[in-house]
């Protein structure tokens, strides 16, 4: 069992990169990929905890790509980029301080409409460097204004509602050149929720993949059996391998489990080799042990 999305406290997960790949011992995973958004300021630690817990750890980053507002949303993930590189430190910085801008307009909104929030509120619920809605919605919840993070998206935060605010993205040229330049592979996350017309979809992939796109993430936890088999005939069609994972965030999705999503998520291992043939065997970005990574 593999896990190729998950998110710790460095962005909107509530468990540190190092209580992650713990967990993941726990629950028998072989393999797992750090991927929180906009940011790799943990895959360090992350991959100290799984050369130390003998695990196969892959360094990533979920990127948000622009499409515009009137279509649904497009994440990238990008697996075994160099988080030192200049494209990655000059591009990821544009995208925090864009988000660090809608993050204070949101609030903003929430105190026009009468909520009593202020910056150290929401900064103390992420307990880490990407602040995000989540975060807002769990100062909102501390405060008694919502009975949970669901209710405060539906009522307040999400695309449409009153307090939403859109914010910076990188176009997908610019993700995936990024991602391609720091050494790593792009792929993209649960493609259904960019389009659900699969004849669209596909066209829209065959775009990326011009651009360098290398996979889709054709096993998910908000996936059943019947949308797991189109994604793998897609990628087949494309000519693009395929990656999964649970979107694991912890505490904020308390009935998505790492490695088994709502119970019935299984990505089978053998989606791995691929990506760890097409990122090469000297990248330090892999967890290794005696210089190979760890079998499967």
């Amino acid at each position: 069992m593999i896990d190729l999305h998950l998110h710790s406290t460095v962005s909107d997960g509530s468990e540190t990169p190092e209580e992650l790949v713990i967990h993941g011992c726990r629950v028998g995973l072989k393999a797992m990929a750090l991927t929180d958004h906009d940011s790799l300021d943990g895959v360090e630690a992350f991959l100290a905890a799984c050369r130390a817990h003998g695990m196969t750890g892959l360094a990533a980053v979920e990127l948000s790509a622009a499409v515009g507002e009137e279509k649904g949303s497009l994440h990238i993930l990008g697996y075994g980029v160099d988080p030192n590189h200049p494209q990655v430190s000059e591009r990821l910085g544009r995208v925090r301080a864009g988000r660090d801008r809608r993050n204070h307009e949101i609030l903003a909104r929430l105190v026009g409409l009468g909520f009593a929030l202020e910056w150290p509120a929401v900064e103390q619920a992420s307990g880490g460097d990407v602040v995000g809605r989540v975060h807002i919605a769990q100062a909102m919840m501390a405060r008694g204004y919502v009975a949970s993070i669901a209710e405060a998206f539906e009522r307040f935060l999400a695309r449409g509602r009153p307090a939403y605010a859109n914010r910076y993205r990188l176009a997908p040229e610019e993700a995936i050149g990024m991602i391609r330049a720091a050494g790593g592979a792009a792929v993209v996350a649960h493609p259904f929720s960019w389009e659900q017309d699969e004849a669209k979809l596909e066209a829209g992939l065959r775009g990326l993949k011009e651009l360098g796109l290398a996979g889709i993430e054709a096993y998910h936890s908000d996936y059943g059996a019947e949308t797991t088999i189109a994604l793998l005939r897609l990628a087949k069609r494309l000519g693009v391998w395929v990656t999964g994972g649970s979107d694991y965030h912890g505490k904020a999705k308390p009935n998505l489990q790492m490695g088994k999503g709502y119970g019935s998520l299984c990505v089978p291992d053998e989606v791995l080799p691929p990506l760890l043939q097409a990122l090469g065997a000297d990248t330090p970005w892999v967890a290794k042990e005696d210089g190979k990574a760890v079998r499967l």
